[in-house]
């Protein structure tokens, strides 16, 4: 990682995802809200970084319901991805709109320097993957947006994932024929959403030959499996994408109530990170080596 930008370029970034889906080593894309955050996830040594529809609606205070754009999503997904050399991927929904849209959004997210991202099957406008009442388009339709997206991709590389909703909705056997549709249709990727046993992922893994993706979700329909047991089941990629914000919401509000309670912060200096700590993640004393090294000069006195 160089100090002002990543040392690897965007599309080393998209090998670098492409590489690990063919490796048969599950890959951990923990959930950035926050490029920090994803300083964070990269110096801990996960695999790549994952940018939740959810988690950025929930960020600007609104219900994963749709209402996000595709420039709120570009540019938070442009800023994560920047910070750290780790492929990045981003929820794109359903791609904003129509088939041609869903194109523009490939379009929008490639020059954002993102590795890949995920559109899903359901209708518009969508709604979180874990409540109930859901609807998703027709197969047809779906592969219409698929094959819209694969034609606007100029990077090869550049990874396109489905997503189906269907298994809570038409059950596990339709969610298989879609996902075959899907990856038919030109999809790198298969996102299989809420699923609910372990049973349920080795079914479509033992049914689906392209790549999956198991969305490790807390409080959702799915149980929570190690990331063993889905390396041992064979899924290429897990994703943890509210984690973070949960986590860290829980301790911002902890904090803020004992403040009002109580009139001050002191009893709460050891659950908080240390300043040194976020300087040592933000490099300060290399920007300032930058600085000296840089900003090396002596003013001299004016010439009359």
């Amino acid at each position: 990682m160089s100090l002002l930008g990543t040392a690897a370029s965007a599309a080393e970034k998209r090998l670098h995802l492409r590489a690990g889906l063919e490796s048969g080593q599950l890959q951990r894309f923990p959930g950035a809200f926050s490029p920090l955050v994803a300083k964070l996830v990269a110096e801990i040594g996960f695999d790549g970084v994952y940018v939740s529809g959810a988690v950025l609606a929930a960020d600007l205070g609104l219900p994963d319901i749709g209402l996000t754009t595709l420039t709120e999503v570009a540019t938070r997904g442009a800023q994560i991805a920047s910070a750290t050399d780790l492929p990045t991927l981003v929820d794109a929904d359903t791609g904003f709109g129509e088939p041609m849209s869903a194109a523009r959004t490939v379009t929008v997210l490639e020059d954002a320097g993102l590795a890949g991202l995920h559109l899903e099957d359901q209708v518009n406008p969508k709604r979180c993957g874990h409540l109930d009442g859901k609807a998703v388009v027709e197969t047809a339709e779906m592969v219409k947006r698929l094959r819209a997206a694969v034609s606007a991709r100029r990077d090869p590389n550049f990874v396109i994932c489905a997503r189906t909703d269907a298994a809570g909705i038409e059950g596990l056997s339709a969610a298989i024929d879609r996902a075959k549709a899907y990856a038919d249709a030109g999809a790198d990727l298969i996102f299989t959403e809420a699923l609910r046993t372990r049973a349920d992922f080795e079914r479509f893994r033992a049914a689906v030959q392209t790549p999956l993706l198991a969305n490790m979700t807390e409080f959702g329909k799915s149980e929570l499996l190690s990331a063993r047991q889905l390396s041992d089941i064979g899924y290429n990629v897990v994703i943890y994408p509210v984690t973070t914000l949960r986590l860290a919401m829980f301790a911002v509000e902890a904090g803020l109530r004992e403040i009002e309670s109580v009139g001050t912060q002191s009893d709460l200096l050891d659950r908080m990170q240390h300043r040194s700590r976020l300087y040592e993640l933000l490099r300060y004393a290399d920007y300032n080596q930058f600085d000296s090294d840089v900003f090396n000069f002596v003013l001299q006195e004016a010439q009359r």
